[in-house]
């Protein structure tokens, strides 16, 4: 049993705390933290991004997940400017299907596959955040984003595979779709959600179903929900895990850390932080936020341990994934190792500032997920996904 690991592209800016620009759902509300708030260290300018993908490159990593929202730069175009930064590399550009076509989509996938020699892979948000969706025109209710993603869904697939592709939906209307020279190879889906619409899309389209980091108990909870869905459909699919990540030398550093990460934290922002996440429509988030109670004023960063080495401390600022493994690099290996023992074949990780925690993951964890099986032993094992 072998795990892929994958990094994180930070496109609405990066620090060396929690606190800064891109808070999620935080700034979704209207109460959230403005880009310009203080201790956003590092802005997302082309300059810096390509550092943090080169680190992640060569540190190994087999992909990047780019984020979508209001407040992350555009992830088709700020991942197209890296192609050449980066050689091998693969891109996990997140987007929402709602605002744009399908067929475009399809299009949009197969020039970035010629472009980039097939270096794409698609995270489909179908969106739970009201503010967010009502400032991109949509107001459709959470089902009725699912079956709209359902239907998207069919037609980017029927036009890749099925060309001339013909198409009548609910929400999508297509006639003799294509797209020029076909697509080559076709990018693998990645997808998550954690209510019962989010779980048949993902049953009936997903190559990958995302979960974000719950204790490992939930996290094979939910992978087996989901695959018996798949099998439902007569199909399989891969699973990963959205994380964060504090790993160090000892048990004592990685704690500190996170301590320190805790103490730079504003009590007032994080209760503003929880305030508009509680708003939010996703049953993700929701899960997240039931993690720790929804309390929003902790001194130790140990009250925030839910499971062991699982810490929720950044789900007190930030919306969307908000736990992170901490421990020594042997404890987050083993860690990471429960998790894949519950279903996980892939990992998307981070930490804060970007570019700094790729090199002490790849130096710390890596070698100890090898020796653990998990990896293979050369060194370009984490490089490519097929």
């Amino acid at each position: 049993m072998t795990v892929v690991l994958h990094w994180f592209l930070p496109t609405s800016g990066d620090s060396t705390g929690l606190v800064g620009a891109g808070q999620g759902a935080a700034h979704d509300q209207g109460r959230g933290l403005p880009a310009t708030t203080p201790g956003v260290v590092r802005p997302p300018d082309v300059d810096y991004l390509a550092q943090v993908a080169r680190a992640a490159e060569e540190s190994g990593f087999a992909g990047m997940l780019t984020p979508t929202g209001t407040w992350c730069e555009d992830a088709w175009l700020t991942t197209a400017a890296l192609l050449r930064e980066t050689s091998r590399i693969k891109f996990l550009v997140a987007f929402r299907p709602g605002v744009v076509n399908p067929v475009l989509a399809a299009q949009m996938a197969a020039t970035y596959q010629r472009l980039s020699g097939g270096r794409l892979m698609l995270n489909v948000v179908t969106g739970g955040e009201p503010v967010e969706q009502a400032r991109f025109g949509d107001g459709l209710g959470k089902d009725e984003r699912y079956a709209r993603t359902d239907e998207f869904l069919a037609v980017i697939r029927g036009t890749w595979s099925e060309a001339p592709f013909d198409f009548a939906g609910t929400h999508y209307a297509a006639t003799g779709a294509l797209v020029r020279d076909g697509i080559s190879p076709v990018p693998p889906i990645y997808f998550g959600g954690s209510s019962p619409a989010a779980g048949r899309v993902a049953a009936r389209h997903a190559d990958v179903y995302l979960t974000w980091g719950e204790p490992p108990e939930q996290v094979a909870e939910k992978v087996a929900w989901v695959r018996g869905l798949a099998a439902e459909e007569g199909r399989s699919m891969r699973f990963g895990l959205r994380v964060h990540v504090i790993a160090r030398d000892t048990h004592e550093e990685a704690w500190a850390h996170a301590q320190q990460l805790l103490d730079g934290i504003d009590p007032e922002v994080a209760r503003r932080a929880q305030q508009a996440m509680a708003a939010s429509e996703s049953t993700g988030q929701q899960r997240m936020t039931a993690l720790r109670g929804g309390g929003s004023s902790y001194t130790d960063a140990r009250e925030l341990e839910v499971s062991p080495g699982l810490w929720a401390g950044v789900g007190l600022v930030r919306g969307g994934a908000g736990t992170a493994l901490v421990g020594s690099h042997e404890e987050v290996a083993e860690l990471m190792g429960t998790y894949a023992e519950a279903g996980i074949d892939e990992f998307v990780l981070s930490g804060y500032p970007h570019d700094e925690e790729a090199r002490t993951v790849a130096a710390g964890v890596v070698p100890a997920l090898r020796r653990r099986g998990l990896l293979p032993a050369d060194d370009d094992a984490l490089v490519g996904l097929r």
